[in-house]
């Protein structure tokens, strides 16, 4: 999922809040202010003004959860108007149900039916209003400017594949670009093909294209970054997560390579930045001590910059300095006693390099404290793969790289199951399932399990 798409389905919630408010408040100025005029209000309010805006903040909360629940929220991006508006009416007409019960248990509330059965009419005029503009807004921008667009690779010489790419070509507005029609590639002609141009998505629509090509293809989309989606009628030859969408009137598979896409970046984003932003006030105290003594016991930077590779970019890994000055220079010298000899890792038990310090911060792992800063840049996540060296990267072998699809993590599951002493293949099978598997619940769950790990067993993280 792109994430223009990401942030204009983000967006819809607040809005929608926002929409549902203005509704409630646009039905009570109506009443009172302009249907007074032609029908006087006999009665009087037994519910004023403020506690009015009050019910309308908690009547908007629970529209939101039944939206949420009613799958207005979904990230499928090729959901039509009709479909949205008639989700929108159901959802409101289910949430004015359960406010009209509420009423009628609680009769002292306010004896206004033209609130609730007004709010429940400009609810949905409002709320649909707004998510037609930002669609809009959505539409215009990919089709005047490419904001977003899907460039896309057809594999396919049958009629379904001439009949997605004529479709998309009419059809700016849906989102999509066919970059390149191939009509029976070899695979070796596919990879050429997506590196050229600049493809982000390659659909597969010949069901007769060889099984075990379609694997070798799903395996280069993946190593790639590239969404890979097919017709269902060989969705038999595999095995994975996938979901069901509609192209120009054609079923296709998207084949899902971790829950991390749509909702769940932006949950994992939310609970990295709430969580780095309470390690680093907490752990302040310790930020200080560790840097006085780091500086007190031998020359050289606070700090130490690491390249580490996450999501196949490098980027500057920050730590506190537990190796003398210029250590990474004597790494060359010291290969022979590197004691990982079934992996590309390089680790070496009593480090002649280490510090008096280092040694005690590293035993308690008060030398990984700066990742939170990390964390908040965006370098990596609290929870994910370990991040590697570069040098070890390049000698990954293919089923390896997957490890690299997502972010690295301060913590890890591979981490809280046994750390170096851990078989590097165990460790990649245990990320590559982390990838796959990955759920809130289970990130919160490494988070305690890493905690109790720094104060039970220290060899474990």
């Amino acid at each position: 999922m792109k994430k223009s798409e990401l942030f204009f389905n983000t967006i819809l919630l607040p809005f929608d809040f926002l929409m549902i408010i203005l509704a409630g408040l646009a039905t009570y100025f109506f009443r009172t202010k302009i249907l007074s005029s032609f029908r006087p209000v006999f009665f009087e309010f037994n519910l004023p003004f403020e506690e009015y805006i009050l019910l309308v903040l908690l009547v908007a909360i629970l529209f939101i959860v039944i939206f949420a629940v009613s799958g207005l929220y979904n990230l499928k991006t090729t959901t039509g108007q009709i479909e949205e508006f008639s989700r929108v009416v159901i959802a409101s007409s289910a949430g004015v149900t359960g406010l009209i019960v509420f009423i009628f248990l609680r009769q002292e509330l306010f004896n206004s039916r033209f609130l609730v059965l007004g709010g429940w009419v400009l609810t949905i005029i409002f709320v649909s209003l707004g998510r037609f503009l930002i669609r809009h807004l959505q539409k215009n921008l990919v089709a005047r400017y490419d904001f977003g667009v899907h460039k896309v690779l057809v594999i396919g010489d049958d009629q379904t594949s001439r009949k997605i790419t004529e479709d998309i070509k009419k059809n700016p507005s849906v989102g999509y670009r066919v970059v390149k029609h191939l009509e029976n590639p070899e695979v070796e002609e596919i990879k050429s093909a997506v590196g050229n141009p600049g493809i982000d998505e390659v659909i597969l629509a010949n069901p007769n294209y060889p099984s075990e090509k379609v694997l070798e293809i799903v395996d280069f989309c993946n190593e790639n970054h590239l969404i890979f989606k097919f017709v269902p009628n060989i969705y038999q030859t595999l095995t994975a997560n996938f979901s069901v969408d509609i192209l120009a009137g054609v079923p296709v598979i998207e084949l899902r390579r971790t829950n991390l896409d749509g909702w769940g970046r932006v949950i994992k984003r939310t609970v990295d930045v709430v969580g780095g932003i309470f390690a680093l006030i907490f752990f302040s105290p310790l930020f200080l001590a560790v840097a006085f003594a780091i500086k007190w016991e031998t020359e050289g930077p606070v700090f130490v910059r690491l390249r580490r590779v996450s999501q196949n970019k490098e980027f500057i890994l920050l730590k506190f300095r537990s190796m003398i000055k210029n250590a990474e220079e004597l790494k060359p010298y010291l290969s022979a006693l590197n004691e990982r000899n079934d992996g590309p890792l390089f680790k070496i038990k009593n480090d002649p390099r280490i510090t008096g310090v280092g040694k005690f911060i590293r035993r308690y792992r008060l030398d990984e404290l700066p990742q939170f800063i990390n964390v908040l840049k965006g370098d990596v996540s609290l929870v994910g793969p370990r991040p590697h060296q570069p040098d070890e990267v390049s000698r990954y072998e293919k089923h390896h790289k997957k490890v690299l699809s997502i972010k690295a993590g301060v913590t890890g599951l591979a981490q809280v199951s046994g750390s170096s002493a851990l078989p590097f293949e165990e460790e990649v099978a245990l990320d590559s399932f982390y990838i796959e598997n990955w759920s809130l619940t289970q990130d919160l769950k490494i988070l305690l399990k890493t905690g109790v790990k720094m104060l039970l067993d220290r060899s474990a993280v």
